[in-house]
């Protein structure tokens, strides 16, 4: 493993710094979106139905742009891709607000979808760079920020709907801050010349899928997949399986999503320490034991534990996931990249639906043996993430 160097150059800590920033902001701003879907669905008088397909339509939106960043990327530098569809995405967060009508609603988030795809590979390949210019992990601390952004979205989206501040002024203020977040980030961002390495091979991959790339991005659709199961159903998981009030429900993804962060600021530590095969197999074998706990357990302080140890546990393989994926010896980087992220983010959307099928056949609880076992499958397959690491650059 690669040692950590005496000093990192200033360069490169304002390059972390930086995105940092935009995972944040990024964050941030799909979080102002979430906590307004009630406003706006009442603003534009469409139905919870109409909704669900619109929202279908912002997910079409992203896989788009997470197909497209891509090669962009790869083209013309990850820096140059995160600052445009960073920018857009600020503008783009005022569609929904603006909307009077479905359709009108429906390009909007199409719109918002794209460029938060765009802005996912982008950020990501980005990160990638840094990391491998810092020969040491530091994926996951990204994520974390990611995470920090939502939470200071949430709190900020909640605390302008107490107040009754109109929609249009609250996400117009989301949309101000990010602007100014991308304009002081942007210029730290490392440059192509500044972390390619001068041996590198030109790509042949640009048209097809490796074997590798179709690996780790099955392995991201089932860890997304049960990312989004807690996500969307651990709070009602609770509430009928142990019939609690819905505010002692909502602690489930409380922990869920606490401990999910947690893990993301230490995840790295371990990764240098024993590499990012055994973050991903023991990581998931705790988020295996978590789930377990939440299917067998009739107490709410032991349930609640379940949620949190899933969260700790699934917490570190993502980012392991698209470091290598990054890596990859075979390919352009930001085009594999984009495809494992997509992958993943086709998991994430399917994992609610079907939980929510499965609930017609059998217990809402029962049906959570699909992210115990998919858990159990990723600590199997955790030799997907071996090395190539962090290649050394020059």
């Amino acid at each position: 493993m690669a040692k950590e160097p005496e000093r990192i150059p200033i360069r490169l800590r304002r390059a972390r710094a930086a995105i940092f920033g935009i995972f944040a902001v990024n964050g941030f701003l799909l979080a102002i979106w979430v906590v307004h879907i009630p406003s706006v669905e009442q603003r534009v008088g469409i139905s919870h139905a109409m909704l669900g397909s619109l929202l279908l339509v912002l997910a079409t939106g992203a896989i788009v742009g997470m197909q497209t960043a891509g090669p962009l990327s790869d083209r013309y530098g990850s820096n140059r891709l995160v600052i445009v569809a960073a920018v857009l995405l600020s503008f783009a967060v005022m569609g929904p607000a603006l909307s009077t009508s479905a359709p009108m609603l429906g390009l909007a988030l199409f719109t918002f979808g794209l460029f938060n795809g765009a802005l996912d590979v982008a950020m990501n390949s980005q990160a990638v760079d840094v990391e491998r210019c810092y020969r040491r992990p530091i994926m996951s601390a990204f994520h974390a920020l990611f995470s920090v952004g939502g939470v200071a979205g949430s709190l900020v989206g909640a605390a302008t709907l107490a107040l009754n501040v109109p929609i249009e002024a609250s996400i117009g203020g989301a949309a101000v801050v990010g602007l100014a977040a991308v304009g002081l980030c942007s210029r730290f961002l490392l440059k192509p010349s500044e972390h390619q390495q001068p041996d590198a091979a030109p790509s042949d991959n640009h048209g097809r899928f490796s074997p590798r790339v179709l690996a780790l991005g099955a392995l991201a659709f089932a860890l997304l997949l049960a990312e989004g199961v807690a996500n969307d159903w651990s709070t009602l998981q609770v509430k009928e399986h142990l019939d609690t009030s819905e505010g002692t429900a909502a602690l489930a993804f409380g922990f869920f999503a606490a401990m999910m962060t947690v893990g993301r600021f230490c995840a790295d530590k371990v990764s240098a320490r024993f590499g990012p095969v055994a973050v991903v197999r023991y990581g998931n074998l705790i988020a295996a034991a978590g789930m377990l706990l939440v299917l067998t357990s009739g107490w709410l302080p032991l349930t609640l534990a379940g949620w949190a140890a899933f969260g700790l546990g699934l917490s570190g393989s993502i980012p392991q996931i698209f470091t290598t994926a990054g890596n990859l010896s075979s390919g352009a980087s930001a085009t594999n990249m984009s495809r494992v992220v997509g992958m993943g983010y086709v998991g994430l959307l399917a994992g609610p639906a079907i939980i929510g099928w499965l609930s017609h056949l059998i217990p809402l609880t029962t049906a959570m043996i699909v992210p115990l076992l998919l858990t159990v499958v990723a600590a199997a397959a955790a030799g997907t993430v071996r090395a190539p690491r962090i290649p050394i650059t020059q």
